[in-house]
């Protein structure tokens, strides 16, 4: 009995690691290697009819913790999916194709209070890099958007790359760098926090968006008074959002 269990287990492990290299809702399965021969798992959207006689929008997705992992998958399952199938959706790419980058994290992608990019951030921007070199990207529409976990490394990434960026999507994220707003008082944001989540959450949103505010930029900020952390089926729900980020350029 014992060695069934352990059979069926690893067989459902196999399964998961084969689900998780075929496409799945369009998002192709890839793999990036970078110079120090580190890999990251990442999901590639491509809209359809692609002509590389012109340029395309991409948004990089950064999963929050329930994205973690190395079976290139759950960065595009479960509660990440309103981030990542928002814009794929057909009444969208018959409004403007996009590409959908979506890199999954090992550990994490920042610690707490850490500014800057830890090594599974660079290699994020290395998955971008290479994507624009594979793909004609538009480099005025280039956005980020990211929840929790992934709401911090969005914060860490733009005020890094300030000029990267045409836009930002921040929910519920888990920690604020008010004191390089200022890279970013010129990008559009967006932030999105329910105000029944953790005080730790919902100081690091209105942190956040008040230090743009005070460095000159407009970060928008919509609170949902009623909502703990799960806000990204409501959020990504919004009416006026994809067309607000389709009108976004540098």
């Amino acid at each position: 009995m014992r060695r069934f269990v352990c059979l069926v287990g690893v067989l459902g492990a196999l399964a998961l690691r084969l689900m998780g290299q075929g496409k799945i809702d369009g998002f192709e399965s890839r793999m990036y290697t970078n110079e120090a021969g580190k890999i990251m798992p990442y999901r590639l959207f491509i809209p359809d009819q692609y002509n590389p006689q012109r340029t395309y929008p991409l948004v990089l997705w950064l999963h929050g913790a329930g994205g973690i992992g190395t079976d290139n998958l759950r960065q595009i399952s479960g509660d990440q999916v309103p981030g990542t199938h928002l814009w794929t959706k057909a009444e969208n790419q018959a409004v403007q194709p996009i590409f959908v980058l979506a890199p999954q994290s090992q550990s994490g992608w920042v610690l707490p209070k850490e500014p800057g990019l830890n090594p599974e951030l660079q290699m994020a921007m290395g998955v971008l890099e290479s994507v624009r070199k594979e793909y004609r990207i538009d480099t005025k529409r280039i956005y980020v958007a990211g929840q929790s976990l992934g709401g911090f490394a969005t914060w860490a990434i733009t005020t890094s790359y300030p000029r990267l960026f045409a836009a930002a999507i921040v929910l519920c994220n888990s920690g604020s760098l008010p004191k390089l707003a200022r890279n970013i008082r010129n990008l559009p944001v967006w932030v999105f926090q329910g105000e029944k989540d953790s005080s730790l959450f919902v100081t690091a949103s209105v942190e956040m968006v008040e230090a743009i505010r005070k460095a000159g930029g407009n970060a928008q900020y919509t609170s949902y008074p009623d909502a703990g952390h799960d806000i990204w089926e409501r959020a990504f729900s919004e009416p006026s959002l994809v067309k607000w980020l389709f009108a976004q350029h540098k």
